[in-house]
């Protein structure tokens, strides 16, 4: 997709920075237990993470969270690696130029759909974080 009547694309610092604000938005009791989540923006997913989920469009992929939710978590977890949100750049811009919705409110969107699984909720739950998050 030609992003060049917008300007110059964001950046991944950008995108990134956009997303650290959506999570300084998330309301508690949620805010407390995202401290060691980290944050990762990439242009794609890698072809073994969208082999793993089924998708053959790289850009069909937006954000993805791994680890375990919180629920699942125990004692015996040490040496894992953190848990992790991933944004992808390029889907996320295609997707901002094809539906007009605001870059912020996609990222934001993105992100609180990502901590969601995190904390394992169900989607009503995290229509319900995301308004909080507004």
């Amino acid at each position: 997709m030609d992003l060049s009547m917008y300007g110059q694309a964001p950046s991944a610092t950008e995108i990134e920075r956009l997303a650290r604000a959506a999570l300084a938005r998330i309301p508690e009791p949620f805010a407390s237990h995202l401290a060691d989540v980290v944050l990762i923006v990439e242009e794609f997913a890698d072809d073994e993470t969208l082999d793993s989920l089924g998708i053959e469009d790289p850009f069909d992929l937006t954000g993805l969270y791994h680890g375990r939710p919180i629920g699942e978590k125990s004692a015996f977890d040490s040496g894992t690696l953190p848990d992790r949100i991933h944004l992808y750049r390029r889907p996320i811009l295609d997707e901002w130029v094809a539906t007009g919705v605001g870059l912020d409110a996609l990222v934001s969107h993105v992100v609180v759909h990502e901590v969601g699984h995190h904390f394992g909720l169900s989607d009503d739950d995290m229509h319900a974080l995301e308004d909080g998050a507004e």
